[in-house]
């Protein structure tokens, strides 16, 4: 039966993580690929848009509409690379900062709850099946 299958379990275990993600971010105004993208430019900053859209998993058209709410929201400014003018460099302001900080609150509670109703090898037990699938 195609319900009982493991690929459907880890697709529905995602679907389920994406839900809480996206619910909790939304009572602070963000979706999971706007964390996604905040908090790659936290350790990242000046990411390409390119490698932005890779990590949150949207086309590069949609990762220019999702750059453009955010900078609207205040959370990043984006500048011409010193060296390449149609490039854009994009960097994390004060308020991207902060928010991203209650982000990492509200992802932190989703794995807490994750991991309690898994079992303790789960985690290295799903790295091994993407890792065989890769």
């Amino acid at each position: 039966m195609p319900h009982e299958t493991l690929g459907y379990a880890l697709k529905r275990a995602q679907q389920a993580m994406r839900s809480y993600m996206d619910r909790r971010l939304k009572e602070i105004g963000l979706t999971a690929p706007q964390y996604a993208v905040l908090a790659t430019l936290e350790v990242e900053p000046g990411a390409s848009n390119a490698a932005l859209a890779r990590l949150a998993f949207v086309t590069p058209q949609t990762m220019q509409v999702m750059l453009v709410k955010l900078e609207d929201a205040g959370f990043i400014e984006r500048k011409p690379d010193a060296d390449h003018g149609r490039i854009q460099r994009t960097t994390l302001t004060a308020r991207g900062q902060t928010i991203v900080r209650k982000a990492h609150d509200i992802a932190r509670q989703a794995e807490e709850v994750a991991r309690d109703a898994a079992s303790p090898d789960a985690v290295r037990m799903l790295k091994r099946v993407a890792e065989a699938l890769a």
